[in-house]
């Protein structure tokens, strides 16, 4: 699949994490340049607590359905060693992918949501957060990575704020 263009999308991360009101002025530049050079239905930030060993959702684009808000224990699944212990971003390119990695399966998919990238927000050699991008069946391949990736380095400085706000 051919994706646009990200210039445009990346420099208005840029721009904003001079913005005001951060983090989420932050995390909505990062919402909609992801959106507009990647794509998403839906798009959460998950944010973790390591000394806590608890994470928490920061933001969403689909409050009603993925409010943000209360943090949850981490439960080191293999997705979590992949994604958070190893930081190797996950592709799912199907339902059937879907349902064996979140639990909360059947809601992804009556949003519809049926492929999944899940990319870590990696500082000082952790996992710190991941962005999450949930679309269409198949919509997500290993070549979208390499970009995800540079939006995830700039979401660092939102991320590191939300820590420290503990």
């Amino acid at each position: 699949m051919t994706r646009p263009d990200p210039t445009a999308a990346l420099a208005s991360v840029v721009a904003a994490t001079a913005a005001p009101g951060q983090p989420q002025a932050l995390f909505a530049a990062l919402d909609q340049a992801m959106g507009q050079a990647i794509g998403h239905k839906l798009f959460t930030i998950l944010v973790i607590h390591p000394g806590a060993k608890e994470s928490q959702r920061y933001y969403s684009n689909m409050p009603d359905a993925y409010p943000v808000g209360g943090r949850k224990p981490i439960n080191p699944t293999h997705w979590f060693n992949t994604v958070l212990g190893e930081g190797v971003p996950y592709v799912g390119y199907n339902y059937a992918d879907i349902s064996d990695v979140f639990y909360d399966h059947e809601l992804i998919r009556s949003l519809g949501c049926e492929s999944v990238l899940n990319v870590p927000v990696r500082w000082n050699g952790a996992s710190i957060a991941t962005i999450n991008l949930l679309h269409e069946r198949g919509w997500y391949g290993r070549h979208d990575i390499a970009l995800a990736q540079h939006f995830a380095a700039l979401a660092v400085p939102g991320v590191l704020k939300v820590i420290a706000e503990g």
